[in-house]
């Protein structure tokens, strides 16, 4: 029984309503370290413009059935799920219909639970050990089903100025969704990313966040790297395209660290 717990699924949604903050990235490298740590990773693209698809080697010939389908109700999950060319990580795959999502289901009832309605199956099924849900980059009803189906929140922070003005937003964001959606909603840390030692203002912003949110912040940082930009372009997590980098191997402490403060968590649970 122990071991069966220990397998236990976990549902991330890695969110944060400002753009360009390493979303995306986060999902996509995140999702291809923990595959590479020895979890079974299923990453959930839910931006319209599918950039995490993409970036994972999934082109738009590729995509038969996507998230889209699933949230209206025309497909199960199971038949929008795809491997990828990486052992250990699956995809559900985005469509510029999701940006319709939000007109198509109105009024309907349980539209806010329309994706933890769907991922039901997977959360019984037993095959992986991780969800992660790339979110849009504003608060729509696509990242309201991401955090009601979730079990807690990843925060990636860019380090600039006006970081801790869209982190306390975000935070207003995750209580709301606590107080009428899914009262169990943690924050399960915050990263801080496009970290650049040479810029004193990386250093301020990293002192300041970790001032005001203490231990939610990881200790893993990950820097500004021009091969984690170049990656993408490649259909290719960074991991893939140049293991070696700064932000393969911070990607990876990542992972580790992620992997660990849920093994705690598990253990105080169990306490």
């Amino acid at each position: 029984m122990a071991g069966k717990a220990k397998r236990s699924l976990r549902v991330l949604v890695i969110a944060n309503q400002k753009g360009g903050v390493g979303k995306t990235t986060t999902a996509i490298n995140l999702g291809t370290a923990l595959a590479a740590v020895g979890e079974k990773v299923l990453l959930i693209d839910s931006d319209p413009q599918g950039n995490a698809s993409t970036g994972l080697g999934v082109g738009r010939a590729q995509r038969k059935v996507t998230l889209y389908d699933v949230l209206m109700g025309e497909q199960p999950i199971a038949s929008a799920i795809v491997s990828t060319a990486l052992p250990g990580l699956d995809l559900i795959a985005a469509d510029p219909d999701l940006s319709g999502v939000e007109l198509e289901l109105g009024q309907q009832a349980r539209r806010s639970f329309k994706l933890r309605d769907a991922l039901e199956p997977v959360r019984q099924g037993g095959d992986y050990t991780y969800v992660l849900i790339d979110c849009p980059p504003s608060l729509n009803l696509l990242t309201v089903n991401a955090m009601a189906a979730a079990d807690a929140v990843l925060v990636p922070l860019q380090c600039e100025f006006f970081a801790l003005e869209g982190l306390t937003q975000l935070m207003r964001t995750v209580d709301l969704v606590r107080g009428s959606l899914n009262p169990a909603l943690e924050i399960q840390g915050v990263v801080l990313t496009m970290y650049d030692r040479r810029n004193s203002l990386s250093e301020q912003v990293a002192r300041d966040v970790r001032g005001h949110f203490g231990e939610t912040v990881y200790n893993t940082v990950i820097p500004r790297n021009v091969r984690v930009s170049e990656a993408p372009s490649y259909g290719k997590p960074v991991l893939v395209y140049d293991l070696k980098c700064t932000g393969s191997q911070a990607y990876l402490k990542l992972a580790r660290e992620v992997v660990l403060r849920e093994r705690d968590r598990r253990a105080k649970a169990a306490a």
